[in-house]
Formats: C-alpha cells, structure tokens, sequence
C-alpha cells in the first residue's frame, strides 16, 4: 500500500500546489489516486488555512474527496489542531461525517482517549509512533494496541544521511508493534531514503506533499500524483531487491508470511 499524504500542516507559505480547500484537496487525492494511491491521508482545514478538527471542515473535506475517489480517506488528530485533549475528544464525537480512519501521535497527551473515541464510533485508528518520542514505549503499553487499525511508524529526523538508522532504530523499538501492521515514512530530507527502506522490508509507505515537496533528485514537485508516480516506480524496483519485514526480527532479513 502507498497511502498519498494530500497536505499535512503546510500552508500557503508552502506554495500554490499545496491543495488546502475541500475542492483542492480531491482533486489533488483524485489525482494521486489515478496515479496509483490506495489510501489517502488529508488535514482539513479552516477558512485561514490551518489545520481543525471542526465537524464542518471534516465533512466539507470528507465529502469532497468521496466524491471523486472510491478509497479509504483518513484524517489527522494530531494535537496541534486541537491542544486540550477532553475538546479533541469532543471534537470526534461530533464528527457528522466519519473517515474510514483517523492518526493518532501516541506520544500526545490525550492519545489513549481519543483513539477509543474514534473506535467507539467505528473509525479505524492508524497509531502515529514518532522517532524521538516515547510513542513507542506508551503503545506497548497500550490496551488498545491490538485494536488499532495499523502503526504509523513516523521518522522525523530530516537528515538523509541518518533517516534509514533512525527508521531501523524506530521498528526495533516497536517489537511485535501487538501484531499490527506498519507504515513506514520519512519527512523532508529523510522521506526517499525512509520509503526505499520500506520497500525493501515490504512495509507499507506513504507519500506526498505532507512529507516532502521535493523529488529526489532535488526538483521541487509539482503535485502529490507526481510523487506517487515517483514513489511507486522506487517501491517496485526496491520491493523486488528486498525481503518482508518480520515485527521483532530487528533487520529486514528473512522471508515472512505476514504482510501489511
């Protein structure tokens, strides 16, 4: 699976290619799709561009994009959009119209909460376990753990000499991650070298204009399908040089049978 990223927490700032209105955003996703995404991951926004998980802008964004594509759509929850963790709550139990599913950064306060929220209203939960957090050691810990729809397994570090150890380091943490299966992806710098290991190991990866706004070569990209293309064409090539990972193995060595 290589889910799309449609725009993440960047804003106009970011460049006209960045799609932040409903409109935008399906077309951009709807894009990516025919490009060859299978799963898309969106931030709704507010009328001044920033991210919200208000029940209007989820439905607005929601409904827009179902109408133009026939794949799972999932949203953010991510603290930054909503700082007080009971009003996050709030906010997904108001939710008029429901993703297919939803992140949720482990490592936030809240997190427990609102990922049973989302599962009490039947949205899949992708646990975001970020490099550099205690998100992995808090999920292990989690009674919700074996429920979630998959692990979002984040690096955060924009180095590209450094992302693939950091993104070994982070799986190794995660251990049997409760059986669940993973994503893996990079951000800025360390996006390309992230989803290159991910094939290799067979994991799932996502791309887009969340993660990155460059190819890798350097060019600036000039919307989300192009560097699905991009993404799909590395993952195949990688994906035949590799092997699938095993959760608790600690390398990508090895055949399994367990695939995301």
């Amino acid at each position: 699976m290589v889910q799309v990223c449609v725009n993440g927490g960047r804003g106009s700032g970011d460049g006209a290619l960045v799609p932040l209105s409903p409109k935008a955003m399906a077309g951009s996703a709807a894009e990516a799709v025919a490009a060859g995404a299978s799963d898309i991951h969106v931030h709704p926004k507010s009328p001044c561009g920033e991210d919200t998980l208000s029940a209007k802008a989820v439905a607005a964004t929601l409904d827009e994009i179902r109408s133009q594509v026939d794949v799972p759509v999932g949203v953010t929850t991510g603290a930054w959009a909503e700082p007080d963790p009971a009003a996050r709550v709030a906010r997904v139990r108001e939710w008029s119209v429901l993703p297919d599913h939803a992140s949720v950064n482990w490592h936030e306060p809240g997190a427990e909460e609102v990922a049973a929220a989302l599962l009490e209203r039947g949205v899949g939960v992708e646990a975001g376990i970020w490099s550099g957090t205690d998100g992995a050691a808090r999920f292990a810990a989690s009674p919700l753990g074996p429920r979630v729809l998959r692990v979002l397994a984040e690096v955060t570090d924009p180095d590209p000499e450094t992302a693939e150890d950091t993104a070994r380091e982070l799986l190794a943490a995660l251990g049997t991650a409760h059986g669940r299966p993973a994503l893996l992806h990079g951000e800025e710098g360390g996006t390309w070298p992230v989803l290159d290991l991910a094939a290799r190991l067979g994991l799932a990866t996502r791309i887009g204009l969340e993660d990155t706004l460059t190819l890798p070569d350097g060019r600036r990209a000039t919307s989300n399908a192009q560097l699905v293309t991009e993404a799909l064409a590395r993952y195949g090539s990688g994906y035949r040089s590799g092997s699938a990972y095993r959760f608790g193995s600690g390398s990508g060595a090895g055949p399994s049978s367990r695939r995301p």
